[in-house]
């Protein structure tokens, strides 16, 4: 009876953490493609860049890519973990001196850092749990951690 339990419970797991990847992936792919493309009225690369530095490259790649491979469930972990970084990176440089809140409650020009905690919060769930079951990095030909049917962790 314990294993049917644990069967159920890790089915539960792989379906939230399926859908905390592809909601935070997509909402990522989004803020990606406007710095990098300039969809959905963005800036496009070469105004963050310029707003940015060459820091700009590596926030556009890392979110538009690591988007897409929390989606796809690819590399999940690395992405994560890179959008992790950027967050950070946002919170320190840019809506920490906000601070939490969204600029209707602070009263201050530009916004608090709470949107960035929720996302680091998903984030990190998936750094440390990983994609779950339904991630394509699973189906593909890549090696096998010792005794296991899933990829090492780096890859997952």
């Amino acid at each position: 009876m314990a294993t049917e339990i644990r069967v159920q419970d890790r089915s539960s797991l792989d379906v939230a953490l399926l859908i905390a990847r592809v909601i935070d992936g997509i909402v990522f792919m989004a803020h990606g493609a406007q710095k990098l493309f300039g969809a959905f009225g963005g800036p496009g690369l070469v105004a963050v860049v310029q707003m940015m530095g060459p820091l700009g490259y590596l926030v556009s790649i890392g979110e538009f890519f690591g988007g897409l491979g929390l989606v796809i469930g690819f590399l999940s972990r690395f992405s994560a973990a890179s959008i992790t970084l950027i967050m950070l990176g946002a919170i320190g440089m840019v809506h920490g001196h906000v601070g939490f809140f969204m600029n209707w409650i602070s009263k201050q020009a530009g916004e608090g850092f709470e949107y960035h905690l929720l996302a680091i919060a998903i984030l990190l769930t998936i750094v440390i749990v990983g994609p779950g079951r339904f991630a394509i990095g699973r189906y593909l030909p890549l090696p096998k951690a010792k005794d296991k049917q899933s990829p090492p962790a780096i890859l997952e």
